[in-house]
């Protein structure tokens, strides 16, 4: 009987962070700039699939009760980095998921490529450092031109080592825990499964600040209807002025930029009271987004957002299951071939688990939030304005970066009391 093998692949941490005025120095390694030939032929389109991907997950992971968010574009890469691993039926259905048919491979890694240098030069007041790796268990051997896909795309660094070293896993999530300075201190689970081949992980840190702090002198203790209908006393934050902000029939939403770029934003989308989050969500798709930013326009007014914090973890596998790659997860009918160098007649390496972390904080200063996906594969009264906009009940909230139309994360706020999820 032939022994199956594990694998384990396509870790990505993504790490978003915009604080205070000082600025980390970099700690991963150096985006290089692509060819010109890369950048000139980079597609905003492709990464608004990746949008839309993440707008499909997001929808069906929500739930208004809770304070949840996910990241599109660490779930997108990491399942991209793993997409250059299948064949067959399986590479069809996670194109078909990942919402990326009809993109050949080369297109594909080189739009990512581009995109991740993009963002890493987005504005002088936004910092942005990325650091990959792909750690191999002593004696696999790769795929070369797997290999070398993400070694030149994905920017990753081959690192061997012995997994059954009762240190291993803590040395791995060293690593991340440096990477995502602190953010997320681990990942791997001790001991390392005895069948894990590989982890291949992506570690992102973004740090800037809000473009327009809000004063801690004007924050103060308001009620928040839940989700749950309760209502609670949280920390809300105020600040007035001009603001980027679009009122539709059913709901309001404002622009807060990061920076001095006026690329990096968050974007916050409060239901009417008559409304109700579940329906503002049903909503929520690339063709809608991209229209609603086209309709929003400058005005004075006020906002008052609240101070929280949360992080957030779930699998990710009935979602994508849901999203049509339910055979990328089946033993024996799943086809990673192309990973490894192993000529073999019968498909042995499946995804188990797609695990999503989360984590985000919201206040005066700025926003903190880290992200990480793994893919385990088996083998007061105020004067008149134009608005005034108190997000005192549940709300969305994504950030996005406007020029390459990446959305780095999406998320609600059902409770904002709750320290986490």
């Amino acid at each position: 009987m032939k022994l199956k093998r594990t694998i384990l692949v396509g870790l990505l941490i993504s790490s978003l962070m915009l604080t205070g005025c000082q600025y980390f120095v970099n700690q991963g390694q150096t985006i290089p700039k692509p060819d010109d030939s890369i950048l000139d032929a980079f597609q905003v389109a492709i990464v608004e699939q990746g949008n839309d991907f993440g707008f499909e997950t997001y929808k069906l992971l929500a739930n208004s009760q809770e304070n949840m968010m996910i990241s599109p574009v660490s779930i997108g890469m990491a399942l991209d980095m793993t997409y250059n691993g299948a064949k067959g039926e399986t590479r069809e259905a996670m194109a078909a998921a990942l919402k990326i048919q009809g993109i050949d491979i080369k297109t594909l890694n080189q739009n990512n490529q581009a995109l991740l240098y993009l963002l890493s030069t987005a504005d002088s007041k936004v910092t942005l450092d990325i650091a990959n790796s792909l750690w191999l268990r002593d004696g696999f051997e790769l795929n070369q031109e797997f290999s070398e896909r993400v070694e030149t795309h994905y920017l990753a660094t081959l690192q061997t080592q012995d997994f059954s070293d009762p240190k291993a896993a803590a040395v791995i999530n060293n690593w991340v825990d440096e990477n995502t300075r602190g953010m997320i201190e681990e990942i791997v689970t001790p001991p390392i499964d005895p069948a894990a081949v590989m982890f291949l992980i992506n570690a992102v840190s973004f740090k800037g600040e809000w473009t327009s702090p809000f004063d801690k002198e004007l924050t103060s203790e308001q009620d928040f209807k839940t989700g749950a209908g309760q209502t609670v006393q949280v920390p809300m934050m105020f600040q007035r002025g001009s603001f980027d902000y679009l009122k539709a029939a059913d709901f309001q939403a404002v622009r807060l930029p990061y920076g001095e770029a006026d690329r990096m934003a968050m974007y916050l989308f409060l239901p009417n009271e008559d409304a109700n989050l579940v329906q503002f969500q049903e909503q929520l798709n690339q063709v809608n987004w991209k229209s609603w930013l086209t309709l929003f326009e400058s005005g004075e007014g006020s906002v008052m957002l609240p101070r929280f914090t949360m992080e957030y973890e779930q699998s990710l596998n009935p979602v994508l299951t849901d999203l049509g790659m339910g055979i990328a997860f089946e033993a024996g009918k799943a086809d990673f071939s192309d990973m490894t160098a192993v000529e073999t007649s019968d498909h042995e390496l499946y995804i188990s688990e797609v695990k999503h972390k989360t984590y985000i904080q919201v206040d005066e200063v700025g926003t903190e939030a880290a992200a990480a996906t793994s893919v385990e594969i088996g083998l007061t009264s105020m004067p008149i304005y134009d608005f005034e906009l108190k997000f005192d009940r549940p709300f969305f909230y994504a950030i996005q970066d406007k020029e390459t139309g990446a959305i780095l994360f999406m998320g609600s706020v059902g409770d904002p009391s709750q320290s986490k999820k």
